[in-house]
C-alpha cells in the first residue's frame, strides 16, 4: 500500500475523505477523522481511540478491500498535524498496521496505552526516563535539522522506525515501556539513551536561569485552589526540561517538583502546562488570554483568526494552553503578568 503524508497546523477543522486518515487533528472524532482535542471527544489520546473504537478504521476503510485492489490503487493518505509528536506516530503505526493485520492486537494495545500515558504527561515519575521510547524518541527528534515538510517527514520516518521496533519486541514478549537493555543492543537507540543523559545536566545548568513562581491553581474538582511551583522557561536547550522540572525536588521552592511551566519558543510560540499529578488546572486563564489578546490585537489592526487553545477536552482538561498558530500578539512579560494575576488569589 502506498502511503502519502501531509501535514496541517493544530486545531484544523477536516472531514472524512476517501482513503484518508486524519490522525491527532482534525477537530472531531468520527471514523477518517480521528483526534481527542475537542469537547466532545473521549478521555482518550487519538492512538488509544483507535484500540478502543477500531470501527473508526474499518468502517472508513476495509483492510479486504484495499487489499484486493490492483497495486495502483492500493492508496491511502495520512493527515496529521505539524511537527508529529508521540501520539501522532503511534496513531499513524497502529492505523497502519489495523489496515495491514484487520485487526488490534495485544501489542497494538500496549503501544497505545504507553501513548496515553505520554500524551497526557503522565508517565510514572518512577520510570528511567532514559529507558523508556518516549524519552528515546525526543532525543532522535533533538537530532533532526531540516525544516518544514522536510522536518515533518523527518520525524514521521523516525517515528514509524521505533514503532515497528517496539511492536517487533512487545510481539516477541519483550517489556518496552522501560528497558535499558533492550535499546542499549540498537546502536541509534543507545545513543539516543547517552542524549537523554546529557539533557539532565542540560536542564540543570538552565533551571538555576529560569525565574521560580508560586501560583494558586484551581483545582480539578474547582472548589479550592492549591499552592504550585512554577518555572518560566525561553528558549529552553534541554528537551525533556519538563519531565526534569516535575522530578525536581531540589531546586522547586516547595520541594515538591515544578507543577507548572510556561516555555516561550523565541516570541512565535508559548506552551503553559501543569503536572497532572498536582491536582490542578489552567481553567480560565485561556479565556483570559484570548480577551487580552483580542484587545491587543485591535490595537494593532491585526485580525483575530486563531485563538489561544485552552484544552478544553476531557483528555487534557484544561490542564495546557498552547499559543495562537499565527503567533500571539501578547509578549512573555504580558503573558507571565496574567498568569500571575491568574495564580495570585489563594
Amino acid at each position: 500500500m502506498e502511503v502519502s503524508y501531509h501535514f496541517v497546523p493544530y486545531g484544523e477543522v477536516l472531514n472524512p475523505e476517501k482513503d484518508t486518515f486524519a490522525l491527532d487533528v482534525g477537530m472531531k472524532t468520527v471514523p477518517g477523522v480521528i483526534d481527542h482535542h475537542h469537547p466532545e471527544a473521549e478521555p482518550e489520546c487519538t492512538a488509544s481511540l483507535l484500540v478502543k473504537h477500531p470501527e473508526l478504521v474499518f468502517q472508513h476503510v476495509d483492510p479486504a478491500e484495499m487489499a484486493s485492489r490492483n497495486k495502483a490503487e492500493r492508496k491511502l493518505k495520512i493527515i496529521t498535524h505539524r511537527l508529529p509528536d508521540f501520539d501522532a506516530v503511534a496513531s499513524i503505526f497502529i492505523c497502519l498496521k489495523m489496515l495491514e493485520t484487520g485487526q488490534v492486537d495485544a501489542s497494538l494495545i500496549e503501544i497505545a496505552e504507553y501513548a496515553r500515558l505520554v500524551d497526557s504527561a503522565s508517565l510514572p515519575k518512577s520510570i528511567d526516563l532514559t529507558a523508556t521510547p518516549y524519552s528515546i524518541l525526543r532525543a532522535i527528534f533533538a537530532t533532526l535539522k531540516k525544516e518544514g515538510d522536510e522536518a515533518n517527514y523527518e520525524r514521521v520516518e523516525e517515528g514509524l522506525r521505533l514503532m515497528h521496533f517496539l511492536y517487533t519486541k512487545s510481539e516477541e514478549g519483550y517489556e518496552i515501556t522501560e528497558n535499558r537493555a533492550l535499546f542499549a543492543a540498537v546502536d541509534r537507540y543507545e545513543k539516543a539513551m547517552r542524549r537523554v543523559e546529557e539533557d539532565y545536566f542540560q536542564y540543570l545548568l538552565e533551571v538555576h536561569q529560569f525565574p521560580k513562581i508560586t501560583l494558586y491553581l484551581p483545582s480539578v474538582s474547582g472548589d479550592r485552589r492549591l499552592p504550585v511551583d512554577g518555572l518560566i522557561c525561553r528558549n529552553p536547550k534541554s528537551f525533556l526540561l519538563r519531565e526534569w522540572a516535575r522530578r525536581d525536588r531540589t531546586n522547586s521552592p516547595h520541594g515538591e517538583g515544578f507543577g507548572f511551566l510556561l516555555t516561550a519558543f523565541g516570541n512565535y510560540r508559548y506552551i503553559l502546562g501543569v503536572d497532572p499529578d498536582r491536582g490542578v488546572n489552567l481553567k480560565g486563564l485561556g479565556d483570559l488570554l484570548n480577551q487580552k489578546e483580542e484587545e491587543k490585537r485591535k490595537s494593532l489592526n491585526r485580525p483575530f483568526t486563531y485563538r489561544w487553545y485552552d484544552g478544553n477536552c476531557p483528555f487534557f482538561n484544561f490542564r495546557i494552553i498552547d499559543s495562537p498558530q499565527d503567533g500571539p500578539s501578547l509578549s512573555l512579560q504580558e503573558i507571565v503578568r496574567l498568569v500571575i494575576q491568574f495564580g495570585s488569589s489563594k
